[in-house]
């Protein structure tokens, strides 16, 4: 075997599958009589997380972007395949969150504004330098991974979803989770920065956080639900009350801005586990329909 064939039968080896970071070819459909409402029967807490998956497409492209500008100056192998792995994931994800926006839409529950917000204030950060963009990027990706970990532990809040649209959150969560240190790693290899690191906290609030606030209530305004006092409360208790799904997030915030923070410091190589096997194992949910599970 020549040089040139060893090199190349290694980066095959080293492919996203095989570093723990497998972009699954997966096709979600919707079922017609699926319930409205996927959380709690509650339309303002349903109707976050349709802005939230019309914030994701263009978000994940923003993401892909920032660090494929580095992608030349990576000569570690086993990085290039994580590399590789995360923007196969992320394309994917966008990919399914379109086909979920796509069903929304013909629902009555168009997350156009959404898109259309999110666009915006990535337009905004996409005027920064590059390294600051990958250092807001690398913010969103903590962010997200905590959102992951708290859908994936959250026993509460999935015996309040619909089963059938939870399966692609939880797919979704536990790709998050695998890919959850390859923007941090180029960040650390392009030169990783504190002040620019503590700067991402302000610049993606500032220019993504009204947006996700305006195109929310929108929404809830356009599904008649602007004066149900009664839905906005138990809506706004399930996701920011003392108890809430987005409350539960936010003491994992401020591990970002350690000086020596690193995504692996939080280690949910179990909870991936667990849901590999739940969802693509010999049994998993998914596993009838991973087109591509023997790549």
């Amino acid at each position: 075997m020549n040089a040139v064939t060893r090199i190349g039968s290694q980066v095959r080896r080293l492919a996203g599958a095989t570093v723990g970071i497998p972009p699954r070819q997966i096709d979600f459909h919707f079922a017609e009589d699926s319930p409205r409402y996927m959380y709690g029967n509650n339309a303002t807490a349903s109707l976050h997380f349709a802005v939230l998956s019309g914030f994701f497409p263009p978000g994940e492209m923003f993401f892909v972007e920032s660090v494929r500008r580095y992608r030349e100056r990576i000569t570690d192998q086993r990085l290039k395949a994580e590399v590789s792995g995360f923007i196969g994931q992320e394309a994917i994800h966008s990919r399914e969150h379109d086909r979920l926006n796509a069903f929304l839409k013909e629902r009555g529950m168009d997350t156009a504004v959404a898109e259309k917000m999110v666009k915006a204030g990535l337009w905004l950060l996409s005027k920064l330098p590059a390294s600051q963009q990958l250092a807001c990027t690398t913010f969103m990706e903590h962010f997200t991974a905590s959102l992951a970990e708290q859908l994936l532990t959250d026993e509460n809040f999935r015996r309040q979803a619909d089963p059938e649209l939870l399966t692609l959150w939880e797919w979704h969560a536990l790709e998050e989770l695998e890919h959850k240190s390859v923007t941090y790693d180029v960040y650390n290899l392009v030169g990783n920065r504190w002040y620019q690191r503590l700067l991402a906290l302000p610049l993606v609030i500032g220019t993504l956080t009204p947006g996700l606030f305006i195109s929310w209530s929108w929404m809830v305004a356009r599904e008649g639900k602007a004066t149900d006092w009664k839905d906005i409360a138990e809506g706004l208790s399930l996701l920011l009350g003392r108890k809430g799904f987005i409350t539960k997030i936010m003491p994992l915030m401020p591990e970002y801005f350690a000086r020596d923070f690193h995504p692996a410091q939080r280690d949910t190589s179990e909870l991936e586990r667990v849901w590999r096997e739940n969802l693509f194992g010999n049994n998993g949910q998914l596993h009838h329909v991973w087109r591509n599970a023997e790549n």
